[in-house]
C-alpha cells in the first residue's frame, strides 16, 4: 500500500521501505516484487542495488501505469501480469529476494470507479483483477448466513448477522450497486462512530474485498511459491494491513522456522520438520510516526521479513497458521496440507 508524494518523478512511496531496506540489505540479484501496484517497491529495490526485479500485479491498470518509467531501467525490470500465489512460475529462476505488500493499494482505493471505498461513490466491484464475481454479485447473490458468515469470519465483525439481514432486506427492493449504498446500509446496524473511530464500514468491505479476491488463498499459495521460489539465503519482505493477515504471515513464519515443529527438544529433527527459514525480524516492524504522519494509511501496517535455508520447500497446513474458515470451505485445509512443492521453471516467461 503506498501513498502519495508531491514529488513528479516518484507519485508514490511505499510503505516501510526504509526497514524494509535496511532488514534486507545488502540488495543483489534478482528480486520479485508480487504486488507491483504503482511500483513503489520495484524502484526502490532497483535503486538500491537489485540487478533485476521481476513486477508481478493482476491488476492490468498497475502495469499500464508503469509505462511513463519502465523504461528508465531498461531490461533490469520484467512486468507480468498474474498473481502472486504463482510468483514462483512467474520468476523464471530461483530468486534473492521476494517483497509482498498485501492488500488494497492506495491507487485502487483513490478511484471510486474501482469500487473499493466506502468514502467515494462508485459502482460495487472490488475486483482486483478488474475480472470475474464482482462484491455487486456477492452482495446481491448470496445467502443471508453466507455473507453473515464472510462479515463474521473475513471482518471480524460482531454485528454480521444484523448486518446480513439488512442487506438482503434492501435488495428485495433494489439492487445494491454503489460502495456508498453499501455503506449506508451497513452504518444503518452500528453505532455512530466517535470521533477517532473508524467508519462503520470498514469491516464490512474489508471482508467483502478479501471473498471476492480469494485473498487468504492467495496470501498461502503465496507464501508457499516464495519459499519454492528463493534460493538458500533468500529473503521474504511481507507487509500486512490487518490482524488477520499479520495472523497468517506470523504462524507462517514461525513454522517455517521450526519454532513449533519438535515437541522433544531432545529428538533428532525430522527431515520434514527442517527450519525453511530463520526469522530476521523477531516481531513485527512497525512504521514511525514521521512515517505515519506523511501517510496515515501507513497506521496499521507490519513488516515481517525471514531468510530462506537450505531445507526444501513442503506443503503448509492453513489451520496452524489461523487462516479463517468459513463453514462450507474447510476442504481448503487439506488442499493446502496435500499440496506438493513446485519446480522453479528455468528461463524466463
Amino acid at each position: 500500500m503506498e501513498h502519495r508524494d508531491p514529488g513528479p518523478d516518484r507519485p508514490h512511496i511505499p510503505v516501510l521501505i526504509g526497514p524494509i531496506l535496511a532488514a534486507v540489505g545488502p540488495v543483489t540479484g534478482h528480486w520479485l516484487d508480487g504486488t507491483f501496484g504503482a511500483g513503489g517497491y520495484t524502484r526502490a529495490l532497483l535503486d538500491a542495488g537489485a540487478a533485476t526485479v521481476t513486477g508481478v500485479d493482476r491488476d492490468p491498470l498497475a502495469l499500464d501505469m508503469a509505462a511513463a518509467w519502465r523504461a528508465d531501467y531498461g531490461d533490469r525490470l520484467r512486468l507480468v501480469a498474474g498473481n502472486f500465489s504463482e510468483l514462483d512460475q512467474h520468476a523464471g529462476q530461483p530468486l534473492d529476494g521476494v517483497v509482498l505488500d498485501l492488500g488494497v493499494s492506495s491507487m485502487q482505493l483513490d478511484q471510486a470507479a474501482r469500487g473499493f471505498s466506502f468514502a467515494k461513490d462508485g459502482p460495487l466491484d472490488m475486483r482486483m483483477a478488474q475480472a470475474g464475481t464482482s462484491a455487486a454479485d456477492l452482495v446481491n447473490t448470496a445467502a443471508e448466513q453466507a455473507l453473515a458468515d464472510i462479515l463474521y469470519h473475513y471482518g471480524e465483525e460482531r454485528a454480521s448477522r444484523r448486518i446480513a439481514r439488512a442487506i438482503v432486506a434492501a435488495r428485495e427492493t433494489a439492487p445494491i450497486t454503489t460502495t456508498l449504498q453499501l455503506a449506508s446500509i451497513v452504518a444503518g446496524c452500528l453505532p455512530r462512530p466517535k470521533p477517532g473511530q473508524s467508519h462503520p464500514a470498514t469491516r464490512s468491505f474489508q471482508a467483502i474485498r478479501i471473498a471476492v479476491n480469494t485473498e487468504f488463498n492467495e496470501l498461502i499459495e503465496g507464501l508457499m511459491a516464495a519459499e519454492r521460489a528463493l534460493k538458500p539465503g533468500g529473503m521474504l519482505a511481507v507487509v500486512t494491513f490487518h490482524s488477520l493477515e499479520d495472523r497468517i504471515v506470523k504462524r507462517f513464519f514461525q513454522n517455517r522456522a521450526g519454532r513449533d515443529a519438535q515437541t522433544n527438544r531432545y529428538a533428532p529433527e525430522r527431515a520434514e520438520d527442517a527450519a525453511r527459514f530463520t526469522l530476521v525480524t523477531k516481531g513485527a516492524l512497525a512504521p514511525d510516526a514521521d512515517e505515519i504522519a506523511a501517510n496515515p494509511r501507513a497506521r496499521s501496517s507490519k513488516l515481517r521479513v525471514g531468510q530462506r535455508t537450505t531445507a526444501p520447500a513442503g506443503p503448509v497446513d492453513p489451520e496452524a497458521l489461523g487462516v479463517p474458515m468459513l463453514p462450507d470451505t474447510h476442504a481448503t485445509r487439506a488442499k493446502f496440507k496435500s499440496a506438493k512443492p513446485k519446480p522453479v521453471h528455468k528461463g524466463s516467461r
